[in-house]
């Protein structure tokens, strides 16, 4: 008789599910729910805030009852669609636009090159960080006096303030996010041979784009706001009128239903640069890249 022993069986017994009392029969196998994308809807929720606020505006406007200190928004909608159909609001927006991405333009280069010292040299660092201190809590529009004496009426003064406006917050957001990359990205940079140039636009401007882009944003901002302020300070330059000289020739003539319009241009200029570019670029890069949800 041989000696091989048949290994123990181990005893074969079913759990019930939980929840499912004994004798039951277990409920069959649950189809997953199809998964569909829902659209984003943002633009739409934006737009229904917008309209919140027009139907408050309007029942405040109806409420006071002086068209002359607060028009409605009905009111300021036909001032605004006039302005458009006649061209008018158009040539002041043309003027101010031009002028607006020259100042900007020239903002950005200088940034770019003061970032360049602060990144590459310790003395440049240092003087960086000497002048954001001194001029970015200075108001742009500070200058303007100082603009008009050196550069008299015209786009030199504009054109110094927007640069002003836009160089230090620019500057300051850049320089600190290409200090914030991490040594192992700049120590895998250097161990794939780039250096210099190549080390630069491959590495540091892709890690610091979050820093960059918010400081693009800022200076916008400031330059835009700053570029309306000055052009209702002194007017029109060298003969032709912004959008800011628009609001204040109508607060003269005391179309207050045009002053609100040239405001509106102001806001809707402002949302359709931050939609159509800055959310633009941030999609391609940041967001497609995973650094920002």
């Amino acid at each position: 008789m041989s000696s091989f022993r048949e290994p123990p069986v181990r005893p074969e017994y079913i759990l019930e599910p939980l929840g499912v009392s004994p004798g039951l029969a277990a409920p069959g196998p649950v189809a997953r729910a199809a998964s569909f994308a829902l659209p984003d809807l943002g633009w739409l929720r934006k737009l229904g805030i917008l309209l919140a606020l027009a139907l408050l505006w309007e029942g405040l406007a109806r409420w006071f009852g002086n068209d002359l200190l607060l028009p409605g928004a009905l009111q300021t909608g036909r001032a605004f669609l006039e302005g458009l159909m006649s061209g008018e609001l158009f040539g002041y927006v043309k003027v101010s636009l031009a002028v607006l991405l020259q100042g900007f333009l020239l903002g950005v280069l200088g940034s770019f090159l003061l970032t360049w010292l602060a990144v590459s040299y310790r003395w440049g660092r240092e003087l960086i960080d000497t002048l954001t201190s001194m001029f970015n809590p200075l108001p742009a529009i500070a200058l303007l006096p100082l603009a008009l004496l050196w550069f008299g009426l015209g786009k030199g003064s504009l054109l110094m303030v927007l640069v002003h406006s836009v160089l230090w917050p620019l500057t300051l957001n850049a320089s600190a996010g290409f200090r914030s990359v991490p040594e192992t990205l700049r120590m895998a940079g250097r161990n794939y041979g780039l250096g210099g140039l190549r080390m630069v636009l491959q590495i540091l401007i892709p890690a610091a784009l979050p820093s960059i882009l918010s400081g693009l944003k800022i200076g916008w901002a400031f330059a835009w706001r700053t570029l309306i302020a000055a052009e209702l300070v002194f007017g029109s330059t060298s003969g032709q009128g912004g959008l800011g000289w628009y609001i204040f020739q109508s607060r003269n003539e005391l179309f207050t239903d045009k002053v609100f319009a040239g405001l509106a241009a102001v806001i809707l200029i402002g949302l359709a640069v931050e939609a159509a570019i800055f959310q633009t670029l941030e999609r391609l890069t940041i967001r497609r890249w995973g650094m920002q949800r």
